[in-house]
Order: structure tokens, then sequence, then C-alpha cells
């Protein structure tokens, strides 16, 4: 087998074994490892260590000699180098403290207080339960950027809720699904770093551009819910006075300053101080953690289980991502020496495809990966596989990366492996059926290909703010 034969037999393993079961990050190094021996082998290095043996009477030094010569290979040192360098990366320091901040946050009791406000200041709206439900979701998924936390504790709080308000099931399931998912997109999102970190694309430009695209996302699910109340009154009911309580305005004012604006207030912090240049991504998720502590404890919710919990959640996280990091990367490096990412790049270039069969291609196969593998998964390692044919079709990697975000959204919300729906499913009234979910989340889905389609016709919905505040 030739060199790009053996890289091509490398990818399909792993293909092989990740569908099996088998633990990815460890599956890669693995595979690298193994595939690396292979293509380092020097037989001249590992022969010069064997040699000692016939020189050397004494049984330790021999011994030592013979384990030399067996591990004398360049992909151990590539190995160790890698993981240097992934766990001194600038960029993924801001992980663990997004990681806590969120974590935090989601134990401070906020959601519960947010939900019942602007249901309360909505309830004059089409759908207004929806609407609330919907704003809630996406203040959250940006404060923590953890689907399955906001999807479950949503579930939990707002879901009985509006099934009570006589909601339609499917409805509200998909309004908890789709925006419980909207944290890996609109900023400070961990994913964005993560793509950041592979990338090399400035984090603080990916910040700035992923902001329009994640307002028109939002701004769609907005339409859907309320055009669909106006249509289709009988899917969300007008709330009565017992089900959500008209208040004086002074009482709706001091509501929205003790629920939704020390949220609010934490959000725009962390973003301002990056978008306008005050601080490095790292310093504002340091200061979005000392404002998650902040808010914990002025709603009473700082106890030592809670920290401790935020604590261990935020480093088993940020240990998967990294040790992700570096299989990907130690797999990556044995892929490309061998000639894999030279024969992809000749594949499709004999294609003879244009910009925009390229993207489409493209996100095709990753809406397709969105089924078996999780984001993080994608972003690591597989979407580097697309960054060195960017310049070949001219496309921005800034611009790709948004694409990338919003075609993540889909991995959450399409049928059958939709992990929204299973999060919700496992918390929700055994009458809501795991199909009603299916159902409610499609049309949620739909707007998220409007909402690529948007960007890709308008790109200057991507470069907008990077250009005001970065310049072009």
């Amino acid at each position: 087998m030739t060199d790009p034969q053996v890289a091509l037999s490398m990818l399909g393993v792993f293909i092989i074994l990740v569908f099996l079961g088998f633990p990815i990050a460890f599956t890669l190094m693995a595979l690298g490892i193994m595939f690396g021996y292979y293509a380092y082998f020097d037989a001249g290095r590992m022969w010069r260590s064997f040699n000692r043996l016939a020189e050397d009477a004494d049984w330790w030094t021999s011994t030592t000699s013979w384990v030399e010569g067996l591990f004398n290979n360049r992909i151990f040192d590539l190995f160790i180098n890698q993981t240097y360098t992934v766990m001194s990366n600038e960029v993924l320091t801001a992980v663990p403290l997004f990681l806590f901040m969120g974590y935090i946050v989601e134990r401070a009791n906020i959601v519960d207080r947010l939900f019942s406000t602007l249901a309360v200041a909505s309830r004059n709206m089409p759908g207004s339960m929806g609407v609330a439900a919907l704003i809630t979701c996406a203040l959250f998924a940006t404060a923590t950027g953890i689907v399955g936390a906001v999807v479950t504790l949503m579930g939990l709080l707002a879901l009985p809720s509006m099934l009570k308000a006589r909601y339609d099931p499917s409805f509200a399931s998909g309004i908890i699904c789709a925006g419980g998912t909207l944290g890996i997109l609109i900023p400070p999102s961990i994913m964005l770093i993560v793509y950041a970190a592979a990338s090399g694309v400035s984090i603080v430009r990916l910040y700035a551009g992923a902001m329009l695209p994640g307002l028109v996302l939002v701004g769609l699910y907005l339409l859907y819910v309320i055009g669909r109340s106006i249509l289709q009154p009988s899917v969300a009911p007008r709330p009565t006075e017992d089900e959500v309580p008209s208040v004086p305005f002074p009482t709706l004012v001091r509501m929205l300053v003790t629920s939704f604006f020390p949220l609010a207030v934490l959000i725009v912090a962390v973003l301002g101080s990056i978008l306008f240049g005050l601080a490095t991504p790292t310093e504002a998720a340091a200061i979005g953690a000392m404002g998650g502590l902040v808010l914990a404890a002025g709603y009473r919710a700082l106890t030592f289980q809670r920290l401790r919990e935020s604590v261990y959640l935020t480093v088993r996280t940020t240990a998967m991502v990294c040790w992700l990091f570096v299989g990907s990367y130690t797999f990556s490096s044995v892929f490309s020496y061998l000639g894999g990412e030279h024969l992809i790049s000749e594949f499709v270039s004999g294609m003879d495809l244009t910009p925009l069969q390229f993207l489409l291609l493209a996100q095709l196969i990753i809406f397709l990966l969105g089924w078996p593998l999780e984001w993080s998964e994608i972003i690591i390692i597989f979407v580097p596989i697309f960054l060195p044919l960017l310049p070949m079709f001219g496309v921005d990697p800034l611009f790709f990366g948004i694409l990338v975000a919003l075609n993540l959204q889909t991995s959450f919300l399409t049928p059958p492996m939709a992990m929204s729906a299973y999060y919700l499913k496992g918390i929700a009234p055994p009458e809501v059926k795991l199909t009603q979910i299916f159902a409610g989340v499609m049309p949620f889905l739909f707007m998220v290909f409007i909402a690529m389609a948007i960007v890709y016709i308008f790109p200057g919905v991507v470069y907008y703010l990077p250009e005001v505040f970065y310049g072009g």
C-alpha cells in the first residue's frame, strides 16, 4: 500500500471504531500513535539503539537499550509536543472559565424568575408564553452555552406551565428544543472558541461575526412562534388571569430589575468587553466567571455543594475538549504526513466544484456528521479537513465558521438523532410523546436552513460588525 492509501485506511478505521462506540479522544490518540509509528519509522535510528545490546554486557543497560530502540520513533516526540501545544493554547484558556460561568449560573435559580417575569411582560402578545420561553432559552443558552443543561432546565420549568396553559405539546416542545441550542451560536459560544483554536481565526472577529446571524435566527424563531399563534390560536391560547396574572407597571419593573437585568448585564459586560477591545476573551471569561459567582451569591444560591458541582463539571468538560484536541492534532499530523490531506485536496479539485457547490457539499457532510457525533468532535476532527480547501475556493474561514455554527444547530434538532428532543423527553411528562417532540422541532429546523440561506445571500450579515469594530 502507498502512504496515501494507508492514510485513507487510517480514516476508515477511525470511522468504524467511532460507530462501534469507542471513546473518540482515545481512539484518535491510539490510531495516531499506531499509524504514526509506521509513518515515522526509521530503521537506522532503531538499530543504532539495538546495537548497544551487543556492546553492553550489563543486563540493565542492555534492557534499557532495547526499550530505547523500541520507542526511538518521532511519533512519541510529536505526541508530547502536541499535548504541550494544546495545554498552553491561550485561546482554550477561556473554555473552562466560560464553562464555569455557565454551570454556576445554571445553579443560581435565575431561570425560573426570568421565565415568570417575561411571561408576565409579554402576556398580551400572541403566543406569549412561547415567546417568553424562547427569549429565556436564548438568554440562558447565551450565558451557559451548554445545550443539555438549558433544554433540561427549561423543560422542567417552562414545559409544565405551557402545557397547563393548554399549549399544543408539540409546539411547546419545539420551542424549548430550538431555543436551548442557541448557545453554540450566540457569543460567548464555547463552540466558536474551539473553532478559533482549530482554524486560527481571531475569536473576537468570530464573536462579532456571529452576533447578527444569531439574532437573525432568534428573530426567525420568534416570527414563527408569533405567526403560528396568530394563524392557529389553538396551539397557543391566550393565558387566563390565573395562569399568568397581570401586574401593575411598577411591580413589573421591579420583577425585571431582579430577574432579567442581572443576567442581561452579565452577558453584555462579557461581550462588550470583548467586542470593544477592553479585554481579551480569556479576561472577559474571567469577568463572566466572577459575575456568575456574584449572581449566585445575590440570589442566595451559592452553596459549597453547588460550587463543588460546578467546578467538577467544568473540569470534566474541559478535559474532554483538551484531550480531543490532543488526539485530533496527533491524528491529523500523521494523516497529513502520509499524504491523506493532499489526496483529499486533489479529489475535491478534480470534481471542478464552484464555491457554492463546495459550501453546499461541506455543509451537507457536516449536517450528516451531526447525527452520530457531538459538535465538539465535528469541529475538532472533521472541520480541519475542510480548512485547507477554503483558499482553493476563495472561502473566508470566518464566513465558513459562522455557517458551520448555524449548521450545527441542526445536529440537535434533526430526527432520529435529535439530542435536544431526547434531553426534553427525559424530563417531560409521560403524555408528551417523542414523536410529538420530533414534529415540534421540524419547523425550527426549517428556520435554520432559511438563516443559512440568508447568511450566504447577504454575507454582510457576517462581516458588518467585524468591519465596524476591527476594520476590513
